[in-house]
C-alpha cells in the first residue's frame, strides 16, 4: 500500500508521515521527494543552465516515483510525501503505480499559515507554498483529506488510520486514471 500525501511545501506532509509511522499497526517506509532532492549534488545542480536544471529536476522526481513503486512492488508499505505542482507528476504516478494500492490523501493548509510556517522554517523560498496552492490540488479528487491548520500531525495520522479501516469501493487513483 502507498499512502500518498499530496500538499504544498510546508503543509505538514512530513510531520504527518512521521506520525503515521508511529500510529500505523504495520511497518511503513517514509519516502519523501525532498529527501530525493537532498541526495543530489546541489552545487553541480546550480551550475546547470535553466533547461538542463529543469531536466535534472524532472528526472529526479520521475526517479522518486519509480523508487516508491519499486518499494511497494517488493511488498513494502510506503508513506509517500510529494507535491503534485506540475500536471506531469500526477500522470507519471498514475502510470508508474499501475496495479498498486494507492490511497491519495490531500494535505491542506491555508495560505496565511503556510506563509507563517515558511518564515519559521527559514529553509523555504517565501511564497513558494502559496504559488503551489494553485496547482497542487488541481486534480480535485482524494480518497481522504486533512487540514493541518486545525489538526496536528497526530490527529491527522489517527484520522487517516481510521479511514483505512473503512476504505471506499474505488480509490481516487483508479478514477483519475480513467479521466
Amino acid at each position: 500500500m502507498i499512502l500518498f500525501l499530496n500538499g504544498t511545501s510546508s503543509s505538514g506532509k512530513s510531520s504527518i508521515a512521521a506520525a503515521l509511522l508511529e500510529e500505523l499497526d504495520t511497518p511503513f517506509f517514509h519516502l519523501a521527494v525532498d529527501a530525493f532532492g537532498a541526495m543530489r549534488a546541489v552545487e553541480r545542480t546550480l551550475e546547470l543552465d535553466g533547461p538542463a536544471q529543469q531536466d535534472l529536476l524532472r528526472r529526479t522526481r520521475a526517479g522518486f516515483h519509480h523508487a516508491v513503486a519499486g518499494m511497494a512492488s517488493a511488498g513494502n508499505d510506503v508513506v509517500m510525501d510529494h507535491v503534485l505542482s506540475e500536471p506531469w507528476r500526477l500522470q507519471d504516478c498514475l502510470d508508474v503505480f499501475q496495479g498498486l494500492d494507492v490511497v491519495l490523501i490531500g494535505v491542506h493548509c491555508p495560505p496565511d499559515e503556510l506563509e507563517r510556517r515558511e518564515r519559521a522554517r527559514g529553509d523555504r523560498v517565501p511564497g513558494a507554498a502559496a504559488m503551489q496552492l494553485q496547482s497542487v490540488h488541481q486534480h480535485g479528487l482524494y480518497d481522504f483529506e486533512v487540514d493541518t491548520s486545525t489538526n496536528g500531525p497526530q490527529e491527522c495520522a489517527r484520522a487517516i488510520k481510521e479511514f483505512l479501516r473503512r476504505p471506499p469501493a474505488e480509490r481516487a487513483f483508479e478514477v483519475l486514471r480513467r479521466r
